[in-house]
């Protein structure tokens, strides 16, 4: 959510980035918030108004019974109630539209940065740089269940009688392989100075709204029946969502945390989620990283976030690039966003593995969450990016660390999480 100040004040800068988000279609909120903004603040206004008026009445009151003037003490009186039943129902109208203005400043796109390219779609994202040399492999690199079920890693037939598709059955060393990745990452990230976290799974609404749009949240969220409660589609939900309402001190920033925590997603309108495979499903497990810092940081701790997952990959033998996301590939609440695109040697090309998002003070002003510094008080800025998503992740690893016989090779880092096996083989 961008500053309000702000709209006051250049809305036509807010336009602009609509239009460079392809946004067109909300134009009109621009406008509607301004008149909202303005019939809000003459409620404002007229309340205070009534209640100093009605306060000096109030006083006057006591004077007239003192004087025997009890003909102006009631006139005074019926005044006093007269703008008490007023003052009620600009309250109530003052909450209305409050109420209004937020939902459609929740519809403003955050104001994308500078550097990101124009375009209309990820088709039109642009590659950054590449890390590692693509493998091609002297053999067809078969289909990632395939390889799984050759290991006798992974039953989707009977996952799909038990909870249908989109889900899935790891077993064997394919399953001990999707938690030594986990295990890798977690130990990874805090030998880079993270904290480790293992969150709540189920956030409130108020900290659904908070953390994403509206369009996310009814194309994600599983909503636990009877209660204002949400199974969390990534753990940077619950992340941020503990700093909501608070007001952090500016000696204590950064906070840097890395969670564990299973995820669940609708994946609503995704294609390909009945076709066998784990690319697209309702169920998985993630490590996640979050920061939240001072407004002159946030681009340091971009830079770092990215480059840790790029880092991590690479210490698999897995070849990656950066992707940066164009205008109309950013979701609202993103300045800026750097996609992780791990080598398909089957495919021969590139997927998303992960998400590096600087959202600056958008999420802040949504959950509440200010700094108090030197300077007096802000709002902070909140990052997010993937450490690793084992089951994309296991796809790329698998096709990577595929042999012609079927074996996988375990590179040295994951070894200590494999028993220090070297290798899982067919059995």
């Amino acid at each position: 959510m961008i500053d309000i100040a702000i709209l006051r004040t250049e809305p036509e800068r807010v336009k602009e980035n609509m239009k460079k988000k392809f946004q067109d279609h909300k134009l009109h909120i621009v406008d509607e918030a301004l008149q909202l903004d303005v019939d809000y603040r003459a409620a404002l206004t007229r309340a205070s108004e009534i209640r100093s008026q009605r306060n000096a009445l109030s006083k006057e009151i006591g004077q007239f019974m003192r004087n025997g003037e009890k003909y102006k003490a009631e006139e005074n009186k019926r005044k006093v109630n007269e703008m008490a039943d007023e003052l009620s129902q600009l309250e109530i109208k003052e909450d209305e539209l409050s109420k209004k203005l937020k939902e459609l400043m929740m519809q403003i796109p955050n104001f994308i940065d500078d550097t990101v390219p124009i375009g209309k779609d990820d088709s039109e994202n642009v590659e950054i740089e590449k890390f590692g040399e693509p493998a091609l492999k002297p053999f067809d690199v078969p289909y990632h269940t395939e390889i799984m079920e050759a290991l006798n890693g992974i039953d989707m037939d009977s996952a799909g009688k038990v909870a249908g598709n989109g889900f899935y059955y790891l077993m064997g060393d394919v399953a001990r392989l999707h938690s030594a990745i986990l295990s890798y990452a977690r130990d990874f990230m805090i030998d880079r100075g993270f904290t480790y976290v293992i969150p709540p799974y189920m956030i409130r609404s108020n900290v659904v709204t908070g953390v994403m749009s509206f369009n996310e949240m009814d194309e994600m969220m599983y909503k636990i029946e009877g209660e204002d409660l949400y199974l969390i589609g990534t753990s940077e939900h619950s992340m941020i969502g503990k700093f909501i309402d608070t007001i952090l001190d500016e000696k204590k920033l950064p906070y840097t945390y890395t969670s564990y925590s299973p995820c669940f997603r609708k994946e609503k309108g995704a294609h390909g989620i009945e076709e066998r495979g784990i690319y697209r499903i309702h169920q998985f497990e993630k490590q996640e990283m979050i920061v939240v810092c001072h407004p002159d940081e946030s681009k340091m701790w971009f830079e770092k976030l990215y480059q840790n997952t790029v880092d991590f990959f690479r210490s698999l033998d897995v070849p990656v690039r950066t992707l940066e996301c164009c205008s109309g590939d950013l979701a609202d609440l993103k300045c800026k966003s750097i996609d992780v695109e791990a080598w398909s040697p089957r495919q021969q090309k590139y997927f998303e593995v992960g998400s590096c998002s600087n959202l600056t003070d958008a999420q802040a002003r949504r959950l509440g969450i200010r700094v108090n510094g030197k300077e007096g008080k802000y709002f902070a800025h909140t990052l997010n990016n993937t450490v690793v998503a084992p089951p994309r992740m296991l796809i790329a690893f698998l096709e990577n660390n595929l042999n012609e016989d079927g074996s996988i090779n375990i590179p040295k880092a994951l070894q200590p999480y494999m028993g220090g096996k070297e290798k899982i083989t067919k059995k």
